[in-house]
């Protein structure tokens, strides 16, 4: 009897285990590029606990001495109700900021860790009387409880080629119901920064002429694109904007054989991704596949104020149209930009027309101004007059999360989570500079740029010092080139507060609000593949 009831407390600790794994390997995209494995490596804490100690009792009674085998199942039974507690303990400390999605993968990945677990269980109920194999069964177990992340894992294994199966299968169909579309216009957008704030951006401004579909949120992976297309695609759709996010060469190339897009814009080129990409080089190259996929009778876009786009040797004769503002040797060109909290206002200039145009918009910053003068560029050249893109332009939307201005319990919060790059982070530092009253800045930091990531961290750190009044970073170890970059610049430690915990943020900029109006930026959210609860 009691070894049921350590199967039962077993299987009880394998199900919150398991909710934790399948959530870092959806998070870490199912193990492309081995982002899960890598995870797993960087955070061997999950291997710290109890659980070893239940593999040595069960290895004593089943090598040295079985004299107290009910007395070890006892302590199992105390073991994995101490794990439990403590797995629960965790789960509800730890914020999830992207809870695990229960998608139909996802339920072939619980149906297939459940099969694996449930075969030495089988044996051990067909064998009750044989200690000697209930024992081995149970060591078993134990081992795969305590390796349940690896478990997880040899699940996706298995699992991969079915999950091929389905992928061609749904990738068959958006393909065919693009070419069962030969009117539509298609757009690819990539970039190292600003692809989503651009895609929407011109979207907004598109739909002022034309039914215009782009991907929702950040959907720019195949898969993205597929369920965009096969779920939301109608025959009423004119214009098809897609998103294409990369981590390494080839990608962007994938997406483009997919989609076929004739028009292209390409965003700032930096270093997001320079640990998956290798070098800043394979970045430029990998985020030009869009460009050099374009037919000849297409139009590309391209940043002429980005050394990285005016210097790259182009491998096709596609039309390229050029903004900028810096550059005035541009086609479409921005200048006496101005910018408060309410919005900014920029004159537009386009080549061949003497006559500047007066655009204002509610969104923030120098580097949505670049965003903005793509969709202007490739609305003029889909036929919208500069007097009817002065009113899109005027329409467009606050895009979530990417410098969003909202009141918020008496302070203002700048909502920049969903942007993790030394372009977009020094820009949205810019802009709280022009707010008045108290500023605040909250971070984690930036994340996933390779060697360079401690060096980047700690400019912005020496940003921040140049406009705020007070810091809060979040998590000790990841923030500490931030911290460092602060103090060179001699900005007031004391002004400068560590929280592990995000919601801690929020109770010490409630105790800031007074005379003054607080504006505090929350720069970038880390996916709970970073947390350091």
């Amino acid at each position: 009897m009691l070894v049921y009831i350590v199967l039962f407390m077993m299987g009880c600790t394998v199900l919150f285990q398991s909710k934790g794994a399948l959530h870092m390997l959806q998070q870490n995209l199912y193990n492309e590029n081995n982002r899960y494995l890598k995870w797993v490596g960087k955070n061997s804490y999950i291997f710290i606990n109890l659980e070893i100690l239940a593999i040595l009792l069960v290895l004593y009674i089943l090598y040295i001495s079985d004299n107290f085998i009910n007395v070890v199942y006892v302590l199992l039974i105390l073991i994995y109700v101490f794990e439990i507690m403590s797995i629960r303990k965790r789960l509800a400390a730890s914020q999830e900021k992207k809870p695990l999605v229960i998608t139909s993968r996802v339920k072939r990945l619980i149906f297939t860790t459940t099969v694996l677990y449930l075969i030495p269980v089988v044996i051990i109920l067909l064998n009750y009387y044989n200690n000697k194999l209930v024992l081995k069964m149970l060591l078993v177990l134990e081992v795969m409880t305590y390796f349940n992340y690896i478990v997880v894992y040899i699940s996706n294994i298995i699992n991969k080629p079915y999950e091929k199966g389905v992928y061609y299968k749904f990738l068959h169909q958006a393909k065919k119901k693009l070419r069962d579309m030969p009117n539509l216009k298609v757009v690819g957008i990539t970039g190292s920064y600003g692809k989503t704030s651009s895609k929407n951006i011109l979207a907004d401004i598109l739909n002022y002429k034309y039914n215009t579909l782009p991907t929702p949120r950040n959907l720019n992976t195949p898969n993205g694109l597929m369920i965009t297309i096969n779920n939301h695609m109608d025959k009423f759709n004119e214009v098809f904007i897609a998103e294409m996010g990369a981590y390494k060469k080839g990608e962007i190339k994938e997406l483009c054989d997919f989609v076929h897009p004739k028009y292209g814009i390409l965003t700032k080129i930096g270093t997001a991704h320079l640990e998956s990409f290798g070098s800043e080089r394979n970045i430029q190259e990998g985020k030009f596949e869009l460009i050099e996929s374009l037919p000849e009778d297409g139009i590309g876009v391209l940043n002429g104020d980005d050394p990285k786009q005016v210097n790259y040797k182009l491998k096709n004769n596609v039309r390229i149209v050029w903004i900028g503002i810096d550059n005035e040797d541009v086609d479409v060109r921005a200048c006496n930009i101005k910018c408060n909290h309410k919005g900014t206002s920029f004159d537009c200039i386009f080549k061949g027309d003497n006559k500047k145009y007066k655009f204002e918009t509610k969104l923030l910053g120098k580097h949505n101004v670049y965003n903005i003068l793509a969709g202007i560029a490739l609305g003029h050249e889909f036929g919208i007059t500069p007097e009817e893109l002065i009113s899109a332009v005027k329409g467009v939307r606050p895009v979530e999360h990417r410098l969003e201005i909202k009141p918020l319990n008496g302070f203002y919060m700048i909502d920049d989570a969903y942007n993790s790059n030394p372009e977009g982070a020094k820009g949205a530092v810019e802009v709280l500079g022009m707010m008045p009253g108290v500023k605040v800045v909250v971070t984690p930091g930036m994340i996933e740029l390779g060697k360079k990531e401690a060096e980047y961290n700690k400019i912005f750190g020496t940003q921040i010092a140049d406009v705020a009044d007070y810091v809060v970073l979040i998590g000790e170890n990841h923030t500490k080139p931030i911290y460092k970059g602060l103090v060179s610049k001699g900005f007031n430690k004391d002004k400068i507060i560590v929280y592990n915990d995000v919601r801690d943020a929020y109770n010490f900029i409630n105790g800031l609000i007074g005379k003054k109006d607080v504006y505090a930026l929350f720069e970038n959210d880390l996916p709970d593949t970073y947390s350091e609860n």
